[in-house]
């Protein structure tokens, strides 16, 4: 086929086979249509579309890619230069191809603060959450993947020549610049963008940014659970002067940032903990700690509705409290006869030893060491198991206010579950040990036996119960998710 015939191959667009290969992403076919006709990457339809435009519309990696390499620069620019850069910048952006968005922008620097649909390609960057480490919920896998070179610093690159080139732009251009994408950094917890932002020095500008509710960074950081956000600002913000001015700030409903502390968090934030009684204690932590961020005056001032935080936190959390305190009371219950169960159990056998006892009343199995190791865990097995009902009482018998979920509820808790798991294994190992003394005459393989299915309830028990006690323990005992001041560290 000539370059004549492939320059015509569109029918009524006028559209050439380049841009037919980069409406499907066929980089094969490009070349090999380039090659024959190095003309076709600078040609238009007849609407005046470069196939670099198509295969940015049609999201082609690769494609846009090598039309880039192959599209002349004045043509380029052209692009670039027009609506259609906007266009380009949004689109490549929206794909998260930040490389080709580095490239565009670097071909022209104007595309930082040209707009489409209202939007910068800054505010773009500071609502896609997805792109940064701090955004992203990685287990231990998925981390070690994303750290890999290449993998997380093209969007915070981006984030960064996207800046210098702002603050090459006019003081009032940049402020409009900055607005949203400050306050939706702070909204959906973007350390990255919050923290460039902040490097631009312009702390008393940054202070007075509000959305259309009047509500600030702070406010947003508070209002969506974002505490990486929060410890961000709270160290840069350090001064008493910030933090009176901060304290005073209020949205357009007369909130300021304690009464939006007390407010319920959204779904997707409590589903970062598992089970209610953490949703209420993490709600209670976030109240607690921003009221010791507010000076004393504010923290009883009331809003249009007249209504105190603290007023605000019990009624937007009376049902959640509810709730948990009826699904701890259930579960006390079900430990309490779970824990009763094993102390009968292995108070039963402790009388009745195995073996049986010789005619001066010693157990016939004394001197075995399988027995003593069946008397020491038979005991402790009963002791835990009582502790753990003692503990599950006290639960029944507490008043289930919204303070007692910070520390006193999930103490009892743990107390009881650890307990509870205590006796469950000693008395299986007593078992076992009991099982050995009569049946095993010193075999080796009913040992070997009985041990393996001794492991499965206790490895039934591990997995079922263990992750709650384990986040209940990290979260009332474990290193807080606030910062004090001297740890909260901007990025580097």
């Amino acid at each position: 086929m000539s370059p004549k015939q492939l320059a015509h191959q569109g029918g009524m667009m006028g559209r050439t086979a380049l841009h037919l290969a980069a409406a499907y992403g066929n980089v094969e076919a490009a070349k090999l249509v380039v090659q024959k006709a190095p003309f076709l990457p600078d040609t238009t339809d007849k609407d005046g579309t470069l196939p670099l435009y198509i295969a940015v519309v049609c999201c082609h990696r690769d494609m846009i890619k090598y039309l880039l390499a192959v599209t002349s620069e004045d043509e380029e620019a052209k692009l670039l230069e027009s609506q259609s850069g906007a266009h380009l910048m949004d689109t490549v952006m929206g794909s998260k191809f930040y490389d080709v968005a580095l490239h565009l922008l670097h071909r022209n620097p104007k595309l930082a603060w040209n707009h489409r649909d209202g939007r910068s390609p800054l505010e773009v960057m500071a609502q896609h959450p997805s792109s940064f480490p701090s955004g992203m919920r990685l287990n231990v896998c998925q981390r070690l993947i994303y750290s890999l070179p290449g993998m997380k610093d093209q969007a915070l690159q981006l984030v960064k020549e996207l800046l210098s080139k702002i603050q090459d732009a006019d003081d009032s251009v940049a402020g409009k610049l900055l607005r949203w994408p400050f306050l939706y950094g702070a909204q959906y917890g973007i350390v990255e963008v919050v923290n460039e932002i902040l490097k631009l020095d312009f702390s008393s500008y940054l202070l007075h940014l509000a959305d259309d509710e009047g509500r600030n960074a702070f406010h947003l950081a508070v209002m969506y659970r974002q505490e990486n956000v929060f410890n961000v600002l709270c160290q840069y913000f350090a001064d008493e002067r910030y933090r009176v001015m901060l304290s005073g700030f209020t949205d357009r409903n007369g909130n300021n940032i304690l009464h939006l502390a007390g407010n319920k968090a959204s779904h997707d934030r409590h589903d970062l903990v598992s089970g209610g009684i953490l949703q209420v204690q993490r709600e209670l932590q976030w109240f607690k700690e921003v009221e010791k961020f507010v000076v004393p005056r504010y923290r009883k001032e009331k809003n249009i509705e007249g209504k105190t935080p603290l007023m605000i936190f019990n009624e937007e959390h009376e049902k959640l409290v509810t709730s948990e305190g009826q699904w701890m009371r259930g579960m006390a219950n079900s430990c309490i006869v779970a824990a009763s169960l094993v102390a009968i159990v292995v108070f039963a056998a402790a009388i009745a030893v195995p073996g049986g006892n010789s005619h001066d009343g010693l157990p016939i199995f004394f001197k075995e060491m399988a027995f003593k190791i069946f008397a020491i865990l038979d005991a402790l097995a009963l002791f835990s198991s009582l502790s753990s009902v003692l503990s599950f009482l006290s639960v029944l018998t507490s008043r289930y206010a919204a303070i007692d979920f910070l520390y006193d509820l999930p103490k009892r808790l743990i107390i009881g579950l650890v307990n509870l798991f205590i006796s469950v294994t000693c008395m299986v190992i007593a078992f076992s040990a009991a099982l050995y003394l009569v049946f095993g005459q010193g075999k080796a393989w009913v040992l070997i036996t009985v041990a393996t299915f001794a492991c499965l309830p206790v490895t039934l028990f591990v997995l079922l119960q263990f992750p709650l006690l384990r986040n209940m323990i990290k979260s009332t005992y474990g290193p807080s998710i606030f910062r004090k001041p001297s740890e909260r560290i901007l990025l580097d």
